[in-house]
């Protein structure tokens, strides 16, 4: 398709490495969608590398971590109805290691005037040229907060205080349109949008016979 002139570029999502190069040896790729924030941290082993190594840039999804480093989150919310409540970072001793992670943007939101999600989304920014941290909201005050991140200047005395070591999640997570989704091997295909439209389901044999993470094609 790329060669008929009906997509102009190509972008991965949620695939490791070795993935990687498979798909850029095909095509160049210009984009790897996937979750970077400072709770989620596994492209920093060694996929960031891999992706600077071949010029791709990152978007960077799940900066506020479905907002639970959003500093409006809190525990009162455990008895309300809310599909997030079923993941593991929302429970137990993971959702106290992770509003303790929250305090700490607290404190250097405090200290620069500014709130707990836009320290959050600014340090995603202060990785790197190459990221593009993905923010959304159900409500324009939020949208303003989040776009407020842009104005947000993190020095590296701000960038040491935050906690560099991963909060303990112990994310699992779930099958994606027939592909088993792996924190180990994550080069399986997620989904597939092609000029708009999802693909039809793919079963975990087809995904392995690709050998490439999701196709996002723009005509």
């Amino acid at each position: 398709m790329a060669k008929a002139g009906h997509v102009k570029h190509i972008g991965l999502s949620e695939v490791g490495s070795d993935t990687i190069r498979r798909a850029h040896r095909v095509h160049p790729i210009a984009d790897l969608q996937i979750e970077y924030s400072l709770i989620a941290r596994g492209i920093e082993n060694g996929i960031l590398n891999t992706c600077r190594e071949l010029g791709i840039g990152i978007t960077a999804y799940g900066v506020l971590s479905r907002g639970l480093i959003s500093g409006h989150w809190s525990k009162d919310r455990s008895g309300t109805r809310d599909f997030r409540l079923a993941g593991p970072r929302f429970q137990g001793s993971n959702l106290d290691a992770n509003l303790a992670l929250v305090e700490s943007l607290r404190a250097i939101a405090n200290n620069i005037g500014a709130t707990p999600a836009q320290v959050a989304i600014a340090w995603v920014a202060a990785q790197g040229d190459d990221i593009v941290p993905l923010v959304g909201a159900r409500r324009r005050d939020r949208l303003s907060e989040a776009l407020g991140a842009r104005d947000v200047k993190l020095n590296d005395a701000h960038l040491a205080a935050l906690p560099v070591a991963r909060a303990a999640t112990g994310i699992v997570r779930r099958a994606s349109r027939g592909v088993p989704r792996r924190d180990a091997d994550p080069g399986r295909l997620a989904y597939c949008a092609v000029m708009g439209r999802r693909a039809p389901r793919l079963t975990a044999r087809r995904a392995d016979r690709l050998g490439a993470g999701a196709l996002i094609m723009h005509p």
